[in-house]
């Protein structure tokens, strides 16, 4: 009886375990490749045969851990990882932005992806010209930039296009509509990259054009919120419109705004927010059903202070819960320390330094029953296995 007993144990938590592992549909990782961050490496730039090593590998690996999709980053900078009639090829791929493509990535890696059993997902950025350190001069000759500058500012020493302006809403559409009517993909991305993150109490350079056309609000912030509702409103519809099975997702800064400043806000003390200073206002996205998944950041641990993962899992829950947006959770695998043999005093107090918090997270993930996906940023890091991340994944997914 003891035996039989201890037999029906292991079928009811191996099928519970099953069942808690169902849950979670989406399986990703993002691959950058901005500034090289994992694909392609900088030994690889320029050169094909090493990029598609390089992309083999990466896929091999995260098809190992029992992972399903990736989301690849193809516009960083306004340029294309892909072969584009509107964009210039991306310097962190060919070495010179605008320098002529013998092959194209996204398509190949869409074939190898889908020969795995592995969704993609096409992972844009929308208003981003270049980054700080970037110098102006790298940008090619054919650039939208070049050709209409009229159509952007610069803000702490970055080039933007201006959310205000129906050329820019339109530009990015064009470049969605080009992207998924060519490609067999599953998705459009975009993650947290609206409005530039506040640096150091600068001022936006957009009063003048708030002034100009306020479109009917008197208060700059509300007019900026717009802007951005109006770009993913129209980037919504021509994705639909275009292919109606390509799911559009976004995957913002893990706090929408803090309790302090809104009642329905979550109970943490970010220093910034997507309302307040990106001017993303992601609930209303889910509740209009302009987007098809949300995927917050949730770069902190469990019991964080100002920011805490399990608070905001529940709070993200809340929000797609009675509507028709998948929740999935990005988590941050590259916080954690890989090894104790340096600064160990200064790693004591460090949840990523101690046990494996990823694992804990997905522990939590697992009891809430809105939460369907997760994503790990970003693929190198993941890779080097940090803490024995992998093999928890592998537990999970395997």
């Amino acid at each position: 009886m003891v035996k039989l007993r201890n037999i029906l144990t292991l079928v009811l938590c191996t099928l519970s375990l099953c069942t808690l592992n169902a849950q979670i549909a989406f399986r990703g990782a993002w691959i950058a490749t901005v500034a090289n961050i994992d694909w392609p490496s900088a030994e690889a730039v320029g050169d094909s045969a090493a990029q598609q090593r390089e992309m083999t590998f990466l896929l091999d690996s995260l098809y190992g851990l029992g992972l399903n999709a990736i989301i690849l980053q193809v516009r960083p900078t306004a340029d294309a990882l892909y072969k584009s009639a509107y964009e210039p090829s991306s310097h962190w791929l060919t070495g010179k932005q605008g320098a002529p493509l013998t092959w194209d990535p996204l398509a190949w890696t869409i074939s190898e992806a889908h020969q795995r059993g592995m969704e993609v997902h096409v992972w844009l950025n929308p208003y981003r010209v270049n980054l700080a350190k970037t110098d102006t001069s790298m940008i090619s000759a054919d650039h939208i930039w070049r050709k209409h500058p009229e159509w952007f500012w610069e803000y702490n020493k970055q080039w933007y296009f201006d959310p205000a302006r129906p050329e820019t809403r339109e530009w990015i559409c064009t470049i969605v509509q080009d992207i998924v009517s060519r490609y067999d993909i599953q998705a459009i991305h975009m993650d947290d990259y609206f409005y530039p993150y506040p640096a150091g109490g600068k001022k936006l350079p957009d009063e003048a054009s708030f002034k100009k056309d306020p479109r009917g609000f008197d208060n700059i912030h509300d007019w900026r919120r717009d802007n951005v509702n109006l770009a993913i409103q129209a980037i919504s519809r021509t994705i639909k419109e275009c292919k109606d099975s390509v799911e559009f997702g976004i995957s913002p800064f893990g706090v929408w705004r803090n309790a302090s400043v809104d009642s329905t806000g979550s109970k943490t003390q970010a220093g910034i927010t997507n309302y307040d200073d990106l001017y993303a206002d992601t609930r209303l996205w889910i509740k209009e059903g302009w987007i098809d998944y949300i995927l917050p950041q949730l770069y902190w641990e469990i019991g964080k202070k100002v920011a805490d993962y399990e608070v905001l899992a529940h709070w993200w829950a809340n929000e797609v819960r009675g509507t028709k947006c998948k929740l999935y959770i990005g988590m941050a695998p590259y916080r954690l320390v890989e090894s104790q043999k340096s600064k160990v005093e200064s790693q004591k107090s460090n949840p990523w330094a101690i046990g494996n918090e990823i694992k804990r997270q997905m522990d939590l993930n697992r009891t809430i029953p809105e939460i369907s996906g997760e994503c790990f940023y970003s693929t190198r890091p993941l890779l080097r296995n940090p803490r024995g991340v992998c093999d928890s994944i592998c537990t999970y997914y395997k």
